[in-house]
């Protein structure tokens, strides 16, 4: 584990084993210990606990009392099924906020935009991550609609390790951002109707990505 140190204990903790999860390192049904990883850090397992429960709330971990915690399993339906609820809240909030949107808007999103670019180009799948889900609410939020964004809050909290995964993707960062940029110009030029199947677009090709790695992860021995 490589803990960064601008981060709190219980952070740094969570951020690392999310990592491990992303990539592989740490597979569905591994069991997680708060003595071991006490012992390995050198630390108590206060913070331990406290990682292991924000994980478990953003889907990476199932939490066993007094045993530890083991890596969550990820399947195709689910993923499925998450992305495709996720993409007609988002492209309806899309259709409405195309007739709503103003000029400093478009700004805001090209400017968002311009700075995801240089994140891929980084390869930083956490900080694109956070800037991707600002580059987002600006356009969603527009739609007026507080219940339709209660849901899709609640929806993309719940699952916020299929989100983070599907970025992991190999090429995934650089497709988002070139599918960025037809939604504003959409978003841009008020058609509603091309904003909305763009986005829906958008939404079902990170499903369908991280569904095949998924996919293929399963078929390795």
């Amino acid at each position: 584990m490589r803990l960064k140190k601008h981060k709190t204990l219980r952070e740094q903790i969570a951020s690392s084993l999310r990592e491990s999860i992303i990539k592989g390192e740490l597979h569905p049904g591994q069991k997680l210990t708060e003595p071991e990883l006490a012992d390995r850090l050198g630390i108590s397992r206060t913070p331990i606990r406290e990682a292991f429960r924000q994980l478990e709330s953003e889907g990476f971990l199932t939490v066993i009392p007094r045993r530890g915690a083991v890596v969550s399993s990820i399947s195709q339906e689910e993923i499925e099924d998450f992305y495709e609820i996720k993409s007609l809240l988002e492209g309806y909030a899309a259709r409405i906020a195309a007739s709503r949107i103003t000029a400093r808007d478009i700004e805001k999103l090209e400017k968002l935009n311009d700075q995801l670019l240089e994140l891929a180009r980084q390869e930083d799948v956490e900080a694109f991550f956070r800037k991707n889900n600002e580059f987002h609410n600006t356009f969603i939020a527009l739609c007026g609609n507080d219940k339709l964004l209660e849901i899709r809050l609640g929806l993309v909290q719940r699952f916020l390790r299929f989100r983070l995964q599907a970025l992991s993707v190999p090429g995934r960062l650089m497709k988002s951002v070139e599918q960025h940029k037809l939604i504003i110009d959409a978003l841009s030029r008020k058609d509603g109707n091309l904003a909305e199947s763009l986005v829906v677009e958008h939404s079902l090709l990170s499903g369908r990505e991280l569904a095949e790695q998924v996919a293929k992860m399963e078929e390795e021995p």
